[in-house]
């Protein structure tokens, strides 16, 4: 029987037992079968040196059984910092420039985007930004650069941000689609001759 075989065996076997006992644990079924599944996990990463073990089951039941206590006490701590800083703060700012500013952010490409949030935003230098980011300081000043000049253009320009089926049609001049005026014109006159002839018959 191979390493693989093995594993699969045990898993077949004994999960749901295991389960069934960290459920004791922890007192949560999704923990109980997190844990369980972290252990097999575990016991895939060395599957020679675990096939050699005496008992493989003991194995995998102390695995799941530390990574549960693990969990549940940084959990504990996460809880108590929670509870010393109190509720989250609320969204900083909604006005109508931050939102504005925000959604011409979304337009421009990631790359742009992520240097500028970075650097003006979280106001991290531009060393940090690059290193972050994981390109060099020159790339980031280029897409500061030319995210600046992005952004310039849409803040200025706000119809340039909006998607053209946005726009209202009555915005359109009508001088902008003679095309649009004439195909009316044209219509208008078929259905009167239609209509002659419907009244004639």
């Amino acid at each position: 029987m191979s390493d693989g075989d093995l594993i699969s065996e045990l898993y077949a076997g004994c999960f749901r037992r295991l389960v069934v006992q960290l459920y004791a644990v922890t007192g949560d079924l999704n923990e109980a079968q997190e844990a369980v599944q972290e252990a097999f996990t575990r016991a895939l990463v060395s599957p020679r040196r675990f096939a050699g073990l005496e008992n493989p089951e003991a194995w995998l039941r102390r695995v799941a059984v530390n990574w549960a206590r693990s969990r549940y006490r940084r959990r504990r701590v996460l809880d108590g910092l929670l509870r010393r800083i109190g509720p989250p703060p609320a969204v900083a700012d909604h006005s109508p420039d931050h939102l504005a500013l925000l959604a011409a952010l979304r337009v421009l490409p990631e790359g742009q985007r992520h240097a500028l949030a970075l650097h003006y935003l979280v106001d991290l230098p531009v060393d940090e930004v690059a290193a972050t980011l994981g390109v060099s300081a020159g790339t980031v000043k280029s897409r500061l650069s030319r995210g600046r000049n992005a952004l310039a253009a849409l803040l200025a320009e706000p119809e340039r941000a909006v998607p053209e089926r946005a726009v209202p049609e009555r915005a359109v001049p009508e001088r902008a689609v003679p095309e649009r005026a004439e195909a009316e014109k044209t219509a208008h006159t078929d259905t009167t001759e239609t209509g002659r002839i419907d009244v004639r018959s």
